[in-house]
């Protein structure tokens, strides 16, 4: 099977915000996208930025248009909140983001009437019904082709990392569930998710996609759902590891992160440097670690089996490539990651609030004045 790899400009950056709509006095979640989604598609087409529906008629999807800087991506996701907040404001309709609502039961939700969404739940039963699930994807431009699959190997040891900073699903149903990132492992569950797949070329990723198809596992190459995967009709390299951001300045940090992750390893195979990849085995057990313990992790660094506190790493990564992030003008963006380190995860901010209230509508509460506050703030 042969996969085309468009041609996008090195670099460049893309951002997609899954978003839940709720009612603004129970906090639960509503299942009235299809309202709003005639006139919100409409309204999106002549713009950079997009507005789609999702699998659950709870959430709509933002997407902005390619951007030479995350600054541009982001002014785009900024732009669309707008248009959502002029449809959702005199609706009665509250906005917010995270990777799991904390209270919302799944027998309460409604499938998006469209074929694929009812394939799926048809095929994973349980688990598929069960895909309460919020997150952020980014795309990053890859301009060889040659380049996709080592990147992905490479980047899939900083998947701990990513998953820690925007770890914000610590309830599923009601019930505190110990984990940072309860979605990370939900999400797994489904045919052709979780982690990549440790292979070494194209050829070989054509090769995984033609048995797929050959064996009725997937469509098409649009069904690969690894945390981290090409993106053959937009020419890039897409991370789908994280949980659905709460705010705007957190969204754009993390965007960021990416960003200057796939540059630098990028700058690493022009520069003849080997590139690192961790064990399958290392990199199982990182995600269930950030999944856990978040931002209070430890996590394994390189293939003798290094470890090191994943703030401390952190840290360290954000003063190496700090460098990086100003050659891509996203110095600003990248910096607020300290502010994550220092203030929490969305997930820590999200069980302060339970401790001192233990009513988990306030939770919901919080997420809604977090998400509110976040895209009219300035992100110079």
């Amino acid at each position: 099977m042969t996969i085309d790899f468009a041609e996008s400009a090195r670099s460049t950056v893309g951002v997609e915000w899954e978003i839940m709509l709720a009612d603004p006095h129970t906090g639960d979640l509503v299942g009235r996208a299809p309202e709003l989604l005639t006139s919100l598609e409409e309204s999106s087409a002549p713009e950079r930025h997009t507005v789609t529906g999702e699998l659950l008629t709870n959430t709509i999807e933002v997407t902005s248009g390619v951007g030479g800087t995350v600054a541009d991506a982001i002014a785009d996701i900024s732009a669309a909140i707008r248009e959502v907040r002029a449809a959702t404001d005199p609706a009665g309709i509250e906005l917010l983001s995270a990777g799991s609502h904390p209270f919302a039961q799944w027998y309460d939700q409604r499938v998006t009437d469209k074929t694929r969404y009812h394939t799926l739940i048809e095929r994973t039963q349980w688990w598929g019904r069960n895909m309460m699930i919020w997150g952020i994807h980014v795309h990053v431009g890859v301009e060889d082709r040659a380049k996709v699959l080592p990147l992905i190997g490479a980047l899939a040891a900083y998947l701990p990392h990513l998953q820690a900073l925007s770890a914000s699903s610590p309830f599923w149903a009601g019930e505190r569930t110990g984990y940072a990132s309860n979605r990370a492992l939900v999400f797994q569950q489904l045919p052709t998710a979780g982690l990549p797949w440790p292979l070494p070329d194209w050829a070989g990723f054509e090769s995984y996609v033609d048995d797929m198809v050959r064996t009725g596992v997937m469509a098409d190459a649009t069904e690969v759902r690894w945390d981290i995967r090409p993106a053959p009709r937009w020419g890039t390299i897409e991370v789908r590891a994280c949980d659905g951001m709460s705010t705007l300045p957190e969204l754009a940090a993390v965007a960021a992160l990416v960003q200057v992750l796939v540059e630098k390893l990028s700058r690493d195979i022009d520069e003849g440097r080997r590139l690192e990849v961790l064990p399958p085995w290392y990199l199982r057990e990182n995600k269930w670690r950030a999944a856990r313990y978040g931002l209070d992790a430890t996590v394994i660094t390189d293939a003798g089996g290094g470890q090191r506190p994943v703030r401390e790493h952190l840290a360290a990564l954000i003063d190496d490539l700090a460098p990086v992030a100003r050659d891509l003008r996203c110095g600003a963006e990248f910096a607020r990651l300290g502010s994550i380190l220092d203030g929490g995860a969305s997930y820590e901010r999200q069980l302060a609030v339970a401790d001192a209230s233990g009513d988990l509508r306030d939770v919901v509460r919080h997420l809604v004045e977090e998400f509110r506050s976040g895209p009219h703030d300035h992100l110079g």
